[in-house]
């Protein structure tokens, strides 16, 4: 008979055999699925990797893509590693946002030197106390975060449409839904001159950097590590449980605005729907394939910024919709989790042994 028996430990292997599985079974699953829609997957899989990665431009795009994917899969990670779990960077993207539009739009720092670094802390500052919400809940009321944090993304949205159609609504928009453009000192610098590659990446990327070090270097990352491994011990340490939530659940959140903050100042100019794509939940498919690794992540977001670009090419090559990519996230998130958790056991193949006595006969 076949059954499983769990692994005493698992081999270093695992770490990167299990991801590259996934992906791997997850677009085999992808192909079936487009072939069934009558699209030939290798072509399709073609056109994105050409799209994607496959010239400058598309390479730009991608990177484009990966900033909000660094800086959310960041904000997911950072409390995962003490077993909380964010399920709200979209909301706190959009607090980003909306942080930055009010120091552009209505506050003098918008037309000044200094608009850019404003526009930086308004959005983080707005991001960290829309995930604080959640985390002082969980600190000192013991609710279940990953029902707040999810729940706070509706809200965060309905405020958005709340400001975009009422008293921020710009009043030459022709009745569209949204903000006036921010002014020109209020757009974040393009690092790359011909393209739309700004300075949010450079941004992320130290905040990956100042992630990994201080997860593994500081006596705050051991202390987080402590308290995912093993709360109670944390608790007898004298680690304080409450304090470092709202400290991770602030950091993430001040993450996640920052995702907000370039995508309104650097790509839309303004505050307006459809910020994102999706890019807070899509982290969550980040953090899990980078192992919570904050280095990973960087790989990561490339790559799932890379399938954000392909997918544009799809719908316009393919005439496919964009529930594909959609569709594609979904697959490798689901494999993912499944090969994380068939990764701690072994089949074993054979009959199942007899349970002796404590005499030492079986038992009949």
């Amino acid at each position: 008979m076949i059954s499983l028996e769990r692994r005493d430990r698992r081999s270093p292997w695992a770490s990167i055999a299990v991801p590259a599985v996934s992906i791997a079974t997850a677009f085999i699953a992808g192909a079936a699925m487009l072939w069934y829609a009558g699209v030939d997957p290798l072509a399709a899989y073609a056109e994105v990797l050409s799209q994607a990665f496959g010239s400058g431009f598309g390479l730009a795009e991608t990177a484009v893509k990966a900033i909000p994917l660094i800086f959310t899969g960041l904000a997911v990670l950072l409390p995962a590693r003490m077993k909380l779990w964010n399920i709200g960077a979209e909301g706190q993207l959009q607090l980003g946002a909306i942080g930055a539009a009010w120091v552009a739009l209505w506050t003098p720092l918008g037309h000044s030197a200094v608009a850019g670094p404003a526009m930086l802390l308004g959005g983080m500052a707005a991001g960290a106390a829309w995930c604080l919400v959640p985390g002082a809940l969980r600190a000192w009321l013991s609710v279940n975060e990953t029902i707040t944090t999810l729940l706070m993304n509706y809200v965060a949205l309905l405020l958005v449409d709340h400001l975009i159609y009422g008293p921020w609504k710009d009043p030459a928009g022709r009745g569209f839904p949204l903000s006036a453009a921010f002014p020109p000192s209020a757009h974040l610098p393009m690092l790359i001159p011909g393209t739309r590659v700004h300075l949010g990446l450079a941004l992320a990327l130290l905040a990956a950097l100042a992630g990994a070090w201080g997860l593994v270097r500081t006596r705050w990352g051991f202390e987080v590590g402590i308290i995912g491994d093993n709360p109670v011990a944390a608790r007898y340490a004298g680690i304080g449980l409450a304090r470092h939530t709202l400290i991770v659940m602030g950091i993430a959140g001040a993450l996640a605005g920052l995702a907000g903050v370039g995508e309104a100042s650097a790509i839309a100019g303004r505050l307006q729907r459809g910020l994102s794509p999706g890019y807070g939940y899509t982290a969550i498919i980040v953090a899990w394939l980078a192992n919570l690794n904050p280095l990973a992540v960087i790989v990561v977001a490339l790559l799932m910024g890379g399938l954000f670009v392909g997918g544009d090419a799809l719908q316009i090559s393919f005439g496919l919709p964009i529930a594909i990519v959609n569709l594609l996230q979904g697959l490798i998130f689901f494999f993912v989790l499944g090969g994380e958790a068939l990764a701690g056991y072994r089949v074993v193949l054979g009959r199942r042994r007899e349970t002796p006595h404590a005499g030492g006969r079986p038992a009949r």
